[in-house]
């Protein structure tokens, strides 16, 4: 299973991967932790991204995706993080932290993490 953060799942509903990112995602499960979905609400109520998160083909997709709650051990690891970065990309950096799972990111600042697995 991978932890995806926000951009990640935009550009897998939207159909813009990398060949790699499409091979890993078609041999993983998904997951993600739930600031992902507020997240991308707030993307599309700023008209940063164009999807239709009130669509049943939306709701439809977003089924097929495990999602991780916020909890009290994940907003700890927080602390522990060795990058600083907006809140919801830090929630998601410890989600896999607390899982233990493969985060799949883009995101340069995450990536120079020395505490997150990446897939």
């Amino acid at each position: 299973m991978l932890n995806l953060d926000t951009h990640i799942l935009i550009h897998a509903f939207s159909g813009e991967l990398t060949p790699r990112e499409r091979r890993l995602l078609a041999s993983n499960e998904w997951s993600i932790s739930a600031i992902v979905l507020w997240e991308i609400t707030k993307l599309t109520q700023l008209g940063w991204v164009e999807l239709d998160v009130d669509s049943g083909e939306f709701t439809r997709l977003v089924a097929g995706v495990h999602v991780w709650p916020l909890t009290l051990e994940i907003c700890r690891r927080v602390r522990d993080l060795d990058f600083s970065s907006d809140p919801a990309e830090e929630i998601i950096a410890a989600t896999s932290m607390v899982h233990k799972l493969p985060l799949m990111t883009r995101d340069r600042v995450i990536l120079r993490s020395k505490m997150i697995e990446f897939a």
